[in-house]
């Protein structure tokens, strides 16, 4: 994330919680879904910035490429191939994420990779929020190396 919206600033506070005076909480107090919730929308955000960055095309292409590696059943290759290079702590916030019950199934993935979508976007959601943005986006990058869509 660029320095801009995330950087440290007074207090060692990154500038969104500090210009929104938001309240500090612990990863553990959100729940998984709500974890899953954000880390949806920070998974994109990364996937399209790269996208972007890599080449400056039609809209519609950008699309097509960015559908393809933030579907569920591609996230769920994702995680697979990440499970043995998670922490003791990432672990288990993918497998909180991946037991909760979503109210919502996905259209076109199986019940089995909705769930490790949600786990997937649940570590994804803690790792944001917990501020390791560096970690975040090693992970998504080997993730998309190990499962075979390397960017």
């Amino acid at each position: 994330m660029e320095e801009g919206v995330n950087g440290a600033g007074a207090g060692g506070e990154d500038y969104l919680t500090q210009a929104f005076r938001l309240p500090g909480r612990a990863w553990d107090q959100y729940s998984p879904l709500t974890l899953a919730y954000i880390g949806d929308a920070v998974y994109d955000v990364i996937i399209r910035t790269v996208l972007v960055k890599q080449a400056n095309t039609q809209t519609a292409k950008l699309h097509k490429k960015a559908c393809a590696l933030v579907r569920a059943g591609t996230q769920a290759e994702m995680i697979g191939a990440l499970l043995p290079h998670l922490t003791e702590e990432e672990a288990g916030v993918y497998r909180r994420g991946h037991n909760a019950k979503p109210y919502n199934t996905a259209k076109n993935a199986s019940r089995r990779e909705y769930l490790e979508a949600t786990g997937f976007e649940a570590l994804i959601g803690y790792l944001y929020l917990k501020g390791d943005y560096q970690r975040l986006i090693d992970l998504i990058r080997l993730g998309l190396k190990e499962s075979g869509h390397e960017l």
